[in-house]
């Protein structure tokens, strides 16, 4: 197996999920955290208040932009949906990992765009699963979704930690894998139900963390940020 290319600093490793109501609520954050964070996470809740439109002006004050939008649709409706999400500067882009959905973007994007495939929800378990008519547990399903998205060439997955060791030995070296569900040691795990520490979630072989609560909630989101920053160097620097 070829090598893995080399990690970014520990700084750019971490995403902040701006999962706030309002622009100018994400603003608040972006000010507050200053240059301790360099990237940032755009969901639905943000989205459909703007953020959108905001996603712009984070990426032209030297921020990175990951639009979590999950598109699944029709091919030329992603297509199309590839196209201008690469139009607003953004670096990362979500799809659900389904082959049609996943080769349709992979095909329209663009310039510096990247297409992360979601494998499984990190609020999903087996149970869940179950109940939506699928007969694989969430590791058998994340472990086909990712050979498929490798088949593919898509840029990324988005998957839980805790599935990121046997995601990487499936996907190979030059995949990206990015970890939602990051809870330091003692944080309320909240709706997640597959999550894991920073440190764990770095040696399980993690490109980028995923966090939204345990810094946005915190009484000093730029202390939570820069320990969470910490924890990511220090287990980096065991893996040198």
């Amino acid at each position: 197996m070829a090598a893995r290319s080399r990690p970014p600093a520990a700084r750019e490793r971490l995403i902040v999920a701006l999962d706030v109501p309002s622009v100018e609520a994400a603003q608040r954050i972006v000010a507050r955290l200053g240059e301790a964070v360099s990237f940032y996470k755009i969901g639905y809740q943000l989205a459909f208040a703007g953020g959108l439109a905001y996603a712009p002006t984070l990426a032209d004050a030297g921020k990175r932009v990951f639009l979590d939008l999950k598109l699944h649709d029709i091919a030329n409706t992603v297509a199309q949906g590839v196209k201008n999400a690469a139009r607003l500067g953004a670096s990362f882009l979500t799809v659900h990992a389904y082959p049609q959905t996943m080769q349709a973007a992979v095909d329209a994007r663009a310039g510096e765009l990247r297409i992360l495939a979601v494998t499984v929800l990190t609020s999903y378990n087996d149970d869940d699963l179950k109940a939506a008519g699928y007969a694989s547990s969430v590791h058998e399903l994340a472990a086909s979704r990712a050979a498929q998205a490798r088949d593919i060439g898509v840029d990324g997955l988005v998957c839980s930690a805790e599935e990121a060791a046997e995601l990487r030995a499936i996907a190979g070296p030059k995949l990206m894998l990015v970890t939602p569900g990051i809870r330091p040691a003692g944080s309320d795990s909240g709706d997640q139900k597959r999550v894991m520490t920073p440190r764990a979630a770095i040696a399980a072989g993690a490109d980028y963390l995923v966090v939204g609560r345990p810094i946005l909630a915190a009484g000093d989101p730029k202390a939570a940020a820069q320990a969470i920053i910490e924890e990511i160097a220090q287990q980096a620097a065991k893996e040198k």
